[in-house]
């Protein structure tokens, strides 16, 4: 198996649902068993789909532990275990392992800004502690700095852990310069640019938009893994309403949220600072929705 296979395809970052402040449990298996049904291929609970700087270092292991029992390998388990603190991504990557998870989805430290050298430091000090599969989730917008392609390169060439990265800086020049330098699978962090990631390389998405339409998401990967690069681009120009107009409504996971609750999916309940939508912002996604055939 090349690099990174086991997690090519559609993975989807789940929400995390909650009713009346506490996490809903038997929403979140819900949602478990209906992405098995689905055909999603790997499930990414605990990232910022998932709410995870909202949920206490308790909550967190919960839902990792929840997931991973309730997926009973009918599904591959991906959870978000990075933190801005190396012993904490340390700890949690640890939890997720003993927890049966098939692999951890590891952001680049937040707020702090280290240097090249520090993220090369914290993401080798992961791997050389955890003996699990690690894909490196690089999303500057998130995070307030860049991991370069040659770091991304290190990382790669001395760690055999690390077997993907999320990309999520929206340039394909830089996820173009990551495929030139190493041999990590590359999976898209935004749905709109699954299709361009693929042309060049890329081996599928870590998806938002998956939480409501998984078949549509997998159809486009999987047209394009079958060299019917037409089908893809079908699938593409379909989804791209949705994944520009209701998703660049607000904040990841505010409009896809709002989203599910409108398909009976959940009640769509946030914790601050995450806020609900305003009524324009409500109306839109529900313009969206009903526009794509959803509603």
């Amino acid at each position: 198996m090349k690099r990174g296979e086991q997690f090519a395809g559609l993975s989807v970052a789940i929400v995390t649902p909650f009713k009346n402040g506490e996490i809903d449990f038997p929403g979140l298996e819900k949602l478990v068993d209906w992405h098995v049904e689905q055909g999603t291929d790997c499930l990414v609970p605990v990232g910022t789909t998932g709410e995870s700087p909202t949920l206490d270092h308790e909550e967190h292991e919960k839902i990792i532990s929840f997931v991973a029992e309730k997926a009973r390998r009918r599904i591959k388990v991906m959870p978000g275990t990075g933190s801005n603190s190396t012993r904490e991504a340390i700890r949690l990557t640890k939890f997720a392992k003993n927890a049966g998870a098939d692999g951890a989805l590891v952001v680049g430290p937040y707020y702090n800004k280290p240097t090249q050298e520090g993220y090369y430091r914290h993401f080798c000090a992961i791997a050389d502690a955890v003996d699990l599969p690690q894909v490196l989730y690089n999303i500057p917008g998130r995070t307030g700095s860049n991991i370069l392609p040659e770091t991304i390169a290190r990382i790669a060439d001395k760690c055999p852990q690390l077997v993907a990265i999320k990309e999520a800086t929206g340039s394909l020049d830089q996820a173009s310069q990551v495929a030139a330098l190493c041999d990590v699978a590359i999976l898209s962090g935004d749905d709109s640019l699954t299709l361009p990631l693929m042309s060049i390389g890329g081996r599928g998405v870590i998806s938002v938009v998956g939480n409501i339409v998984p078949r549509d998401m997998k159809a486009l990967v999987s047209a394009f893994d079958a060299g019917n690069f037409a089908e893809a681009l079908k699938w593409h120009k379909k989804l791209f309403p949705l994944c520009r107009d209701m998703l660049g409504v607000a904040t990841n996971p505010i409009p896809v949220k709002a989203a599910m609750a409108m398909l009976g999916m959940g009640t769509g309940e946030l914790r601050l600072p995450m806020c609900a939508l305003d009524d324009a912002g409500r109306d839109k996604v529900h313009k969206t929705l009903v526009q794509y055939g959803l509603l």
